[in-house]
């Protein structure tokens, strides 16, 4: 009878320590406060990456609509220069011209603006190789724009879209 106490005895102990199988620990406190601060601190470095993407989207827009608009403009500034040149003087294109060059001039300073920015936040550091040289050639549109060579600043523009379009897609 001792024998099967001992053997029921077995059987009941090893059935209760194969129940226990999952094993308890307590966690501390402070990895949740680290991982909040973690959290809060990658949140503000996406939204200051969704604003650094929302700006080079707007410069893209804006770049967008103005060379649509500026091949019709140049257009007629190059037939109403012609016109001037036989003799028919047309006074409005000496204040067209003016406001198409402040125009380039406005994107230059934009575009500078928005490099300086990539340049001097951090999160958008990283992506700043990418917008490198798109005040420059707005710069050298403004150049040439100021020579009377629209068309030619238009093409300059253009590059500096392509560039700004990279610059977004590093930031996706």
């Amino acid at each position: 009878m001792k024998t099967i106490l001992i053997l029921v005895s077995i059987l009941v102990l090893s059935t209760t320590a194969l129940g226990q199988t999952r094993k308890r620990t307590t966690r501390s406190s402070a990895p949740a406060k680290a991982t909040k601060a973690a959290e809060a601190e990658m949140a503000a470095a996406a939204a200051v990456k969704t604003e650094g993407a929302t700006k080079i989207a707007n410069q893209i827009k804006n770049l967008a609509t103005f060379l649509y608009l500026l091949g019709g403009v140049a257009r007629s500034i190059e037939s109403l220069d012609a016109a001037a040149k036989t003799g028919q003087a047309a006074p409005t294109v000496e204040k067209s011209k003016a406001q198409l060059r402040q125009s380039f001039t406005d994107f230059r300073v934009a575009l500078d603006a928005l490099e300086v920015n990539f340049r001097s936040t951090p999160a958008l550091q990283p992506y700043y190789t990418k917008l490198t040289g798109s005040a420059s050639g707005a710069a050298d549109a403004e150049t040439q724009a100021a020579a009377g060579q629209f068309n030619n600043a238009g093409r300059t523009l253009i590059t500096v879209v392509g560039r700004l379009a990279d610059a977004l897609v590093a930031m996706r």
